[in-house]
């Protein structure tokens, strides 16, 4: 379907914030809206949404194949993506299902944080959790698998190829794998060593993987550790807290007195020396790697190949830099998010965003493209950017004025009070409606058409002598 421009439909119905019908001004597409922000419908391309706002909104897209509902959000959600679904209430419970790296399909719910289930063609990828009584997980919490009975009494947990068991966690553990052994009865006493062993890479290759041999004594009061025994850079840390810590290496030393207060790091690696008195917050750092000053909360200024951040009398302003060609992004902030200022932009094509918010008056964003979007007021806005469900479900509650403009087009429109007053222009055309549509004004190259009260309109013609002098 090919979509005018938005002054195409000269009968569009327009009665802001009764009802309204409009084209949309940043892509192709129609809007309408009733009641102001409590019910909106759109279609642009082959995207559809409804909105009872705040209460209830659904998106689809059937050639993407996703769909997106939110019931009183966060309260209850549902996202599908292809055959990936889930859903949730408040993020305590939840299902959902789709396809595994293995291609069988599962079905997973979760009662968080008493009760999680996953079923699969697979057996091997099913499992039932019931905490703290009993049960199986595989693949979460950060870990491949985990078992446990009675939890804290017995708890199994294993990463790749280290098993670790737990009694009355986190008091005393076991731990085995491809050549490590290890015990710990915390905080007493506990000691882990590993061989080096060798293994194959994703290219069928043998690779080599470093040993290392741990000690422990009434943590944290004394400590001893050897790192990457058999690589290229072996590290022997000490420490007996709050005494004193030491990290010896061929890349790096480091040594700390009355930790956290006194501590010197010599960084070859990355070329660079720092004195923390204590870290964060009084550093010196001098080096290529990592350079400069911070007395916090008065000021910081840091910098290493790619970053930089500063601060003047921390939190009134705040400043963050990284730069990695192609990739470049800037925020600037005063006490914390009443302002921030956000670019983000590909120095190879010169294309960029933005983001300025001024909590919580308004929100103004440049995207890629060069569309720009102003929205006044917002109050969540700063604290949550890019949450698409909090932008759909209760922004039209409170925005009082809403303002879009697409620079390649030459579309732009203005909304005060959900619709009460409204414009919609291109570079030849404008329309502009006021008072529930009581008051309009149509504008092209050939003239200027009113309504009032919703009475046929009146024209009025430019004269030719000022046709040809506008030419």
């Amino acid at each position: 379907m090919t979509l005018a421009h938005p002054l195409a439909a000269q009968d569009e119905p327009s009665a802001g914030p009764l009802f309204d019908e409009f084209r949309l001004t940043l892509t192709p597409g129609q809007r309408t809206e009733v009641l102001g922000p409590l019910f909106s419908a759109q279609e642009s391309d082959s995207v559809t949404e409804r909105r009872w706002t705040p209460l209830f909104s659904i998106t689809k897209d059937p050639i993407a194949d996703y769909i997106e509902v939110d019931f009183a959000y966060p309260l209850l959600t549902y996202d599908r993506f292809g055959k990936e679904s889930r859903f949730q209430i408040f993020q305590w419970f939840s299902f959902g299902g789709g396809d595994s790296s293995r291609d069988t399909q599962h079905r997973l719910f979760t009662l968080f944080p008493l009760y999680f289930q996953r079923r699969s063609a697979d057996p091997s990828e099913n499992y039932t959790a019931l905490i703290p009584i009993h049960g199986r997980l595989v693949n979460r919490l950060f870990r491949d698998e985990i078992k446990f009975t009675l939890m804290p009494l017995y708890l199994q947990s294993r990463k790749k190829d280290i098993v670790t068991d737990n009694y009355v966690y986190p008091f005393f553990h076991l731990r085995r794998g491809d050549g490590l052994r290890g015990w710990q009865f915390w905080p007493l006493l506990g000691h882990e060593h590993k061989e080096i062993t060798t293994r194959a890479d994703d290219w069928g290759d043998t690779v080599t993987v470093p040993g290392h041999d741990k000690w422990m004594a009434l943590w944290p009061f004394f400590f001893r550790s050897q790192l990457g025994v058999g690589s290229t850079n072996p590290v022997v840390e000490t420490g007996s807290l709050p005494l004193f810590t030491t990290t010896r290496s061929p890349n790096r030393d480091s040594s700390t007195v009355l930790w956290p207060f006194f501590t010197w790091t010599d960084d070859r690696e990355k070329k660079y020396r720092e004195w923390d008195l204590p870290y964060p917050l009084i550093v010196f750092a001098r080096g290529e790697g990592k350079a400069g000053n911070r007395v916090w909360p008065f000021f910081s200024r840091m910098t290493n190949a790619t970053h930089e951040s500063r601060f003047l009398a921390w939190p009134i302003y705040k400043y963050n830099k990284v730069d990695a060609p192609p990739f470049l992004r800037e925020r600037t902030r005063w006490l914390f998010f009443l302002y921030s200022d956000v670019r983000e932009a590909n120095t190879d094509t010169g294309a960029a965003r933005e983001r300025h918010d001024f909590w919580p008056l308004f929100t103004h964003r440049v995207d890629m493209n060069g569309n720009e979007r102003l929205q006044i007021l917002a109050p969540l806005e700063p604290f949550l950017p890019g949450n698409k469900g909090m932008e759909r479900n209760y922004s039209p509650v409170w925005s009082l004025w809403r303002a879009e403009n697409n620079p390649k087009t030459g579309a732009r429109s203005q909304s005060l009070l959900w619709n009460l007053y409204r414009r919609d222009a291109t570079a030849e055309s404008s329309h502009c409606s006021l008072l529930f549509g009581l008051v309009q004004r149509e504008k092209t190259s050939a003239g200027s058409r009113w309504r009032l009260f919703h009475l046929p309109r009146s024209e009025s013609r430019i004269p030719e002598n000022r046709k040809q002098h506008e030419r």
